[in-house]
């Protein structure tokens, strides 16, 4: 993202970029840069937006050999094509030929490296990742955030946030905004603002429920349990999400035994660094053979209830007591 940055602050822009990758927040802010930076002062005649599958890519073609109107480029935002999966060709080859009076920013959740589009584009210009940002990062973002609102936080309370809420910067943007409006009358943001106002992630519920079932807290995972009820969870649900973080667990313990580092098992277990510290921390606590059993007798607990042996509230409880128990 830097050559990114440094396009935007110098102004040489490039005829067409991608913004890719699973970190929405960070497309959506850099989209909206790149849109100011191409087009001043509002230029909304010399704007195209498409979204979707489905897009004709002869219309696209036509409207970028259209010359602008009073303006030195036309900018044409795509998002969420599908061009970088599905072969598009034509494009493909229009774009490494395209008028210096067209600008292309293609926007996609998902894409190929190996594609003729992605091809084109890095050579034409530039293919950027906004991935996942790794802990470091976003404590100084969310310290930054709260900076500029004229309020402090802690650097041991921007981690709670993180670990209450998760780690994508588009759900942490909204929760820190209900923080700025809990706070407006204070200075410093605390723990217990975060307490009072932001949304636990399901999946932060589930990861303290094995907690508990690991430190033999019976009365703890119960209660978590009992919550996630009170909060409309299914069961079903519930059994899945505890399944799987099992199935995580076993799957980081392994990467561990095969000596593989934080950065290495956060990769190939497709977690976030900050998450995969985590991970790497409780799967100590539990046995491979005993990860392995728990995920089995999951799979039988969810036969039970399918086949109607069981009733889905109690086969769930019945299964942390049994994993919890001292």
């Amino acid at each position: 993202m830097k050559s990114l940055n440094e396009d935007i602050r110098t102004g040489q822009l490039k005829q067409v970029y991608l913004l890719y990758g699973e970190e929405a927040y960070l497309k959506k802010q850099y989209k909206d840069k790149l849109t100011r930076a191409m087009l001043p002062d509002g230029d909304t005649v010399n704007y195209a937006y498409y979204e979707g599958k489905g897009i004709h890519i002869s219309e696209l073609i036509d409207l970028a050999e259209t010359m602008p109107f009073f303006a030195e480029r036309r900018l044409i935002v795509v998002e969420n094509s599908g061009f970088f999966k599905n072969a598009a060709p034509e494009l493909a080859d229009y774009i490494k030929a395209m008028p210096e009076t067209a600008c292309f920013l293609f926007i996609e959740s998902e894409t190929d490296k190996r594609s003729r589009m992605f091809k084109a584009v890095k050579d034409k210009g530039r293919a950027v990742e906004m991935g996942r940002q790794d802990e470091k990062t976003l404590i100084l973002w969310v310290g930054g955030s709260v900076k500029r609102e004229g309020k402090q936080i802690k650097e041991s309370t921007v981690r709670y946030l993180i670990s209450k809420t998760g780690t994508d910067m588009e759900n942490l943007d909204r929760e820190l905004e209900k923080l700025f409006c809990y706070a407006i009358d204070r200075d410093e943001i605390t723990a217990a603002d975060i307490d009072a106002v932001c949304t636990t992630q399901i999946t932060k519920k589930i990861f303290d429920m094995v907690e508990a079932v690991a430190a033999k807290q019976q009365k703890k995972a119960l209660d978590y349990y009992y919550d996630l009820l009170a909060l409309k969870e299914p069961p079903m649900r519930i059994l899945y999400l505890l399944s799987r973080q099992f199935k995580l667990l076993y799957e980081v313990k392994d990467l561990q035994r095969r000596g593989f580092d934080k950065a290495q098992i956060a990769k190939t277990a497709g977690l976030h660094p900050f998450v995969a510290g985590k991970y790497i921390s409780q799967c100590r606590t539990f046995a491979g053979q005993e990860l392995k059993r728990i995920m089995e007798d999951a799979a039988d607990t969810e036969e039970m209830v399918k086949t109607g042996r069981l009733n889905d509230v109690m086969s769930v409880e019945l299964f942390i007591v049994k994993y919890s128990a001292a």
